[in-house]
Parts: C-alpha cells; structure tokens; sequence
C-alpha cells in the first residue's frame, strides 16, 4: 500500500496546454517523480475530476510508466482516503479540504498534505488566511518551496490570528506544520549534447564564437518578470567584453500582441545583443534548448514568484545561472560556486498598503497589482552585468560553475532525493494523528486587513535590502534625463504607472541628484508634498531599477547558502 493518496486532475499536471504555467510544469515534474522513486507498494490515486479510468491511465502513463498496482478513489468517496492515511494536494487548498473533511467527519481518519506555488493571488491569499479558521489538525501540513515563501506565509497566518484575537478574543488556532521541500527536477532529462547544441546554432543562425545566455519561462513583464533590466545587464556585457553575445528568450506569452510588445521593447535596451526567440512550450523544446545555453540569465522581480525552477532546470544541465537575489533563487544557486546573485531592493514595509486596498476593493487586476510591485523592485543591474562579463571572459568559470551547478541539482534538487523527503514527511503525520491540541499562538501587532497585507511588507524578506530615508543613492555615470524620457516612452517601464512618481517629480529628484555627489533617500524627497512623498521614495527604486541612479548598499549582502528544509 501507500501512505498517501495523490489528487489526480489532470489539469494540474498537464504541459501540453497552450498556456503553460509554472505550477503545471512542477506538478508534472513531481508525478514523474513519484511514479519513478516512490517506495510505496501500491499507487493510490483520487479521481477528482472524475474522469474515466482509462483516461487517466493513459494520461499518467504519458507521463511515467506505472509499475505497480494502482486504486483509484472516487471523487465523492473522501471516506477512502482513510486507506492511504494521507491526501497530496498540489495546491494550498488546505483549509477548503480541511472543512471537506470536518464534514464527514473525518478529522482523525487521514492528514492533508498541501503545496505552494504562487501565493500572491487573492484567491491563494484568501486560502492561506482561511487556515486559521479552518478544522485543521496537527497532522496536517503545507509545504512550502522556498524560505522565502515559508516566511511570507508565516506573516500572513500571524496577521490573521492576531486580527481575530483582538477583534474577538479567539485564543485557539490549528497549528498545521510548515515544511520547507523544495520543487525538483528530473535531472536526467535536462541532459545536453553536443549534437543538439550544433542543431540549435544552426536553426537559431548563431555564430560558432558567440556566448549563448538563455532564458526559459513566460514572457510576461507584469506576472513573471521584466525583461529590460535583463537585456542592460546583457548589453553592458557585450560593450565591456567584446564578445559576441546571443540570448536566445525560450518561452511563451500570453497572445501575439503581448509578446510582439514583450520583444520589440526589450530589443530596443540590447541593439548589441543577437536577439533570438524560441517557442517554449513544445515537449521537444523544453528539454533540448538547454544545449544551446552557456549562461542562464534570470532575474526574477515579481512578487508572484515563489521558488523559480528554470534555474535549477539549468543547473541540471550543466549551466552556471545569473539571477536576481530573490525568492526561492535564494535557496538554489549558490552566488559565487553555481553561479551569480545580483541585489534585490524592495521599497520598505508599509509603502505598499495602497497597492493591497486597490487590489482588494477590486480596482486592481492581479496583473496590475504584481506588475506595480514589481516595477517598484529594482535588481541590481551593475551586478548582474559584473556576473555576466565574469562568465562572457571566462570559458573554465562556466565549466566549473556549472559542473557544480549540476551535482548540486543532482544531490539536492533531483526527485530521486526529494520524493523521500515528502514520504517521510507523510510517515511522521501519519505519526502525529493523534497529538496533543496547539498552543495559542502569542499576540502579534495588528494589520489593517490581514488578507490583503501591503506587498512590501508581505514579501519583504524577498529582497537584499529595503529602501529606506537613509539609504544612499547616487546617479549612475552616463545617465542623463534623456535615460528617463526613453523609459517612459517603454510600455514594460511605465506598467502601473500610477504606483511611480509624475514626470515633474521625476525631473525634480534628477536635477537635485544631478547638483550633489551623492544623497539619502530622504533628503531627495524632503521637498516633496506629504501626499506626494511616498510615490516618489518609491520611485527611487524605479530609478534604480533601470541604471538612472546606482544604490549604495550597506554591507556585503550577498551569502553563500545551503540545506533548503
């Protein structure tokens, strides 16, 4: 038998659709996975889309063979459940499986184990925030991908319980155990050959000399990140080396039109740059491409990211990666033995709280409310092209980086090892089902909204450093209002506008920074009207986003880490 009965609805696991998402392709990942390494007697799977059973066979076998007996639940049969002792989601829907289970009273008879993907969401934020009110036990778990999104997730439960304490003396909360396992990969089918990097050349027309940087994921600048400061980092690259660089952009957008805008505004911060664009979402591309890649360049900005798996797709091939300093990335490269980190900057907690009420009352889209945050989260460019020049001069770095890039992705990231880390983790709830009732959690400060926390404050541990009244900044040589002008004119730089400083504001900050050598935060924004004052501290970050003024850091911020649970 197992000890864990997996929800099975296609959807979740299926890459063959038009509009590929993140979560699906990790769903994908984890089933193969499973269906490769488990140690389970028996498979046990819940039919909740209630599907044929052949359907589904065939469905699963696309995806891995299935090598041992297979029960497959009924969708309405919850009761069953109780057979396998645990019930998978790939999805945080905890709390709504949760009452599903108080409802046929079932507390006692299976635990639930729940995944993260992207948290960022109404919908998602609203099922985490309905944990604390929901009947679960302490034998159920959510797992989360990265400690970024552990911490995040443990704010936004602290907030809810510390709002119903105060609002209505509630002193009990289920205590459901936070785990950090990271999503993994299959490393063995991101294997790269020689062959296919000469077949991709060709197709791609890229010369033999050149240094390919490869990108893979979305093109979509609001939801996934955006791609200008990728493609200054890229052209300061090309300038200080001399080297002839391609980036091939591997992915998929949304519609033609978004991603005839994605490329044409991007393109125009490269002109140095062979500029080449592949179709992410075939089967045959998803795992070839990789041979074409030297470099693997990604610098997520975007609050809606919570791991960030192409990058450890990299390392399994082999390729050393330059990424922002950001969410799970954190936990996967390694700066300075895998590949490079460049600093992240997020405005400081609080500055947000109008971007969470617009989303909240509805008059912002999720596009809208993610994009805004992440045109206000600034990437340290001048890193990211020292990490690139690094890589662009040094063939033996990105042999070694990668070597380790790829035993780090074997020893660490591949199913082979996480897939018993999930089952060990379904044998000790299966343990605790019958534990004690939690602890009262302590009393926390108070949120105005606790589901719908400022972004900033939500995901402040995403970033290096918060922007603050006395962090320094200076302009960066070369810039000069025309910088500003051009980025204005770009779609991908003025995305939520009305989150960013007016033109004048703008033009007023330039010409003090311009007079001084170098100034705080707060002395750029000191004669700003109070109204006005927190759009334009932001703004500071905007600047800094794309190279206009360089933030001066406080410390060395950037740390080798290690272990991910």
């Amino acid at each position: 038998m197992s000890n864990v009965a997996l929800y099975l609805n296609p959807e979740a696991f299926d890459t063959k659709q038009p509009a590929l998402m993140g979560r699906q392709a990790a769903g994908e990942g984890f089933l193969r996975g499973y269906l490769r390494y488990s140690q389970a007697q028996a498979y046990e799977f819940w039919n909740v889309a209630n599907r044929s059973i052949e359907t589904l066979e065939d469905f699963v076998r696309g995806i891995a063979p299935i090598t041992k007996d297979v029960t497959w639940i009924s969708r309405q049969d919850r009761s069953a459940l109780a057979r396998a002792g645990n019930l998978y989601l790939p999805s945080p829907g905890l709390a709504k499986e949760a009452w599903a289970r108080a409802t046929i009273k079932g507390q006692n008879s299976y635990g639930i184990s729940a995944v993260t993907h992207t948290t960022a969401s109404a919908n998602v934020t609203d099922m985490l925030a309905d944990i604390i009110t929901a009947p679960v036990e302490p034998w159920d778990s959510l797992i989360c991908t990265s400690t970024a999104v552990r911490a995040s997730i443990e704010l936004q439960l602290e907030a809810v319980r510390a709002d119903l304490e105060a609002r209505l003396g509630a002193t009990r909360f289920p205590n459901p155990q936070l785990v950090t396992i990271p999503l993994g990969v299959n490393v063995d089918d991101f294997a790269t050959t020689a062959e296919l990097r000469s077949s991709w050349r060709a197709t791609l027309n890229i010369p033999a000399d050149a240094v390919v940087v490869l990108y893979v994921g979305r093109f979509n600048f609001h939801a996934k990140m955006n791609p200008i400061p990728m493609a200054m980092a890229l052209e300061n690259a090309a300038k200080a080396s001399g080297k002839t660089i391609a980036w091939v952009q591997a992915g998929w957008a949304g519609n033609a039109a978004e991603e005839r805008a994605y490329h044409e505004e991007t393109k125009r911060f490269c002109p140095s740059i062979l500029y080449r664009v592949v179709d992410g979402r075939k089967p045959d591309t998803r795992f070839s491409i990789w041979s074409v890649g030297d470099i693997f360049l990604s610098l997520s900005d975007n609050i809606q990211e919570t791991f960030g798996l192409t990058p450890v797709e990299a390392m399994a091939a082999g390729i050393p990666c330059v990424v922002s300093d950001w969410d799970g990335y954190r936990d996967t490269v390694r700066h300075g033995v895998d590949g490079f980190r460049a600093a992240t900057y997020a405005p400081r907690s609080g500055a947000g709280n109008d971007l969470a009420y617009r989303h909240a009352c509805g008059w912002l889209s999720y596009d809208a409310y993610v994009g805004a945050a992440s045109q206000l989260t600034a990437v340290d460019v001048g890193e990211a092209s020292e990490a690139l020049i690094r890589l662009v001069d040094n063939p033996d770095l990105r042999r070694k980086m990668g070597a380790a890039a790829q035993e780090r992705a074997r020893g660490v990231f591949d199913w082979s090892v996480i897939i018993p880390q999930y089952e060990a983790l379904w044998a000790e709830m299966s343990a605790k089902r019958k534990a004690a009732s939690p602890a009262s959690p302590p009393r926390r400060d108070l949120a105005a909204n606790p589901r719908r926390l400022d972004p900033f404050s939500l995901f402040g541990g995403y970033a290096t450093e918060w922007l603050t009244g006395s962090t320094v900044l200076v302009l960066t040589p070369g810039q000069s209002w025309n910088s500003i002008e051009e980025l204005l004119n770009a779609q991908l730089a003025t995305y939520g506008g009305f989150a960013l400083p007016n033109k004048n504001e703008l033009k007023e900050v330039f010409d003090l920074l311009s007079q001084l050598r170098q100034a705080t935060a707060a002395d750029l924004v000191a004669s700003i009207s109070a109204a006005r004052r927190p759009f334009v501290e932001r703004g500071l970050l905007w600047l800094a986003k794309y190279q206009v003024v360089t933030i001066l850091p406080r410390s060395t911020h950037i740390v080798v880490t290690t272990g991910t649970r």
